[in-house]
């Protein structure tokens, strides 16, 4: 018998509810939307061919893809307090497969570099889908939850990895189009995948275990800003710089990881993608067992646990991608790209199994804040790759993951949180 309550465990098999009905179609819509936010980054090498981009165009072009996205995720976590993530996500989906399928259009670096920014704004779909899985289940499950459904989701980075590249060869061996044209074609496919996933969006899932927001009274008191709540919480920007050291170097990966393969390694454009999704499939488990560990690590030590866990990982993280980039041969590269992946995976699921604790009446602007951190790091990152050779940024890159972990790590040794003992502690309301 299934109700209308957030339910106190997870079962990945079965679809019956609209709990795990609106669980299973959230974290595959985020999986659309990571597939089509980073379709053209595997094709990159044709691009750059085609329209004569410079490095520095290039990363323009990279810093653009994450840039769009940070006011898109305040925007929308505002927007799933106020009108619900049904509704929200259906008309983010429809917005952002116009310039997702459009991009072929593009015939200088300008033209480019604006449906980049436009394409970015899809970005936000990871806030819905944190908030939308937060209502859906009990506070002793939500990091699982919600590590689960982004490490599934975020798959779609390195799927399209593979698939796109495919996809493009899949055209020109039909004799559709030139090799030199294929990404413009092959765009319009995770475009019009966007617009299936907002039918079904809009049409299989609710906005909580009770119904839709307008289906429903909801006993929100006096009107408040959650934003401003949000905001107020220290809490709430030691998780955005976090965010900004794992999930915001995992999106640079996934923007720069095939480039550097095929130029560094000179790997093939298949092989490289091949290589760069090894990195993306690890969310299949990575992040959802850092959900499920700062769960556990939660239910027994509490809040401090969760963040002492957090930082651990982030730590672990910096460490790998120094040595990562220093490696000098492909397979000791992967291989510390695994181990770093792995750590940084880990991390975003830790972080949020944190994020639904911090203000229970502001969960979507709590996230948002946090997501928006995550592409703030992102953008800050896609300039240091502009400006030297990616080896040195990657090294860089690393130094600075490791000084967020020990610099979060002092801060929680000097600074003990006013939510000590069990994570209900840290569900009581804000003062």
């Amino acid at each position: 018998m299934f109700n209308n309550q957030p339910l106190t465990k997870l079962n990945i098999f079965s679809a019956k509810g609209v709990q795990m009905r609106t669980f299973h179609i959230t974290w595959l819509t985020f999986f659309f939307c990571f597939f089509a936010w980073f379709g053209i980054a595997p094709l990159m090498p044709l691009v750059s061919e085609q329209l004569h981009l410079t490095k520095a165009q290039k990363g323009n072009i990279g810093i653009a893809s994450v840039s769009a996205t940070i006011i898109a995720r305040l925007i929308v976590g505002r927007l799933c307090d106020a009108w619900g993530p049904r509704r929200t996500y259906t008309a983010l989906l429809i917005l952002c497969s116009i310039p997702v399928m459009l991009i072929g259009l593009a015939n200088s670096y300008t033209s480019f570099l604006l449906f980049r920014l436009a394409i970015g704004v899809i970005g936000a779909s990871f806030v819905l889908t944190q908030f939308h899985t937060s209502v859906m289940f009990a506070p002793n499950i939500k990091g699982t939850a919600n590590a689960v459904a982004g490490g599934w989701g975020n798959t779609g980075g390195g799927a399209t990895q593979i698939i796109m590249p495919l996809i493009a060869a899949a055209f020109v061996g039909l004799g559709w189009v030139s090799k030199e044209d294929s990404w413009r074609y092959a765009m319009v496919i995770p475009g019009f995948l966007l617009l299936v996933m907002a039918f079904l969006y809009f049409r299989y899932t609710k906005d909580t275990p009770q119904g839709n927001f307008d289906e429903i009274e909801r006993n929100t008191g006096k009107k408040e800003n959650t934003f401003l709540l949000a905001a107020k919480d220290y809490r709430t920007w030691i998780l955005t710089i976090a965010y900004a050291a794992c999930f915001g170097v995992e999106i640079t990966i996934d923007n720069f990881a095939a480039t550097y393969f095929h130029d560094e390694y000179s790997a093939s454009l298949i092989m490289a993608g091949l290589m760069a999704s090894i990195f993306g499939w690890l969310n299949i488990f990575a992040r959802a067992v850092g959900g499920i560990v700062s769960d556990k690590v939660g239910n027994r030590f509490g809040f401090t646990g969760k963040v002492n866990l957090l930082t651990i990982l982030l730590l672990l993280e910096g460490i790998g991608i120094i040595f990562f980039a220093k490696a000098g041969n492909l397979t000791l590269a992967i291989t510390l790209m695994f181990f770093f992946g792995l750590c940084l995976k880990m991390a975003n699921g830790a972080t949020y199994s944190i994020v639904p604790f911090i203000n229970p009446k502001a969960v979507g602007s709590v996230a948002g804040i946090v997501g928006a951190g995550g592409n703030v790091g992102a953008m800050g990152i896609g300039f240091l790759f502009k400006s030297m050779p990616y080896a040195d940024a990657f090294f860089y890159l690393g130094v600075g993951v490791l000084a967020v972990g020990v610099v979060i790590l002092i801060y929680r040794l000097v600074n003990k949180p006013e939510a000590e003992g069990t994570v209900a502690a840290a569900l009581q309301p804000a003062k």
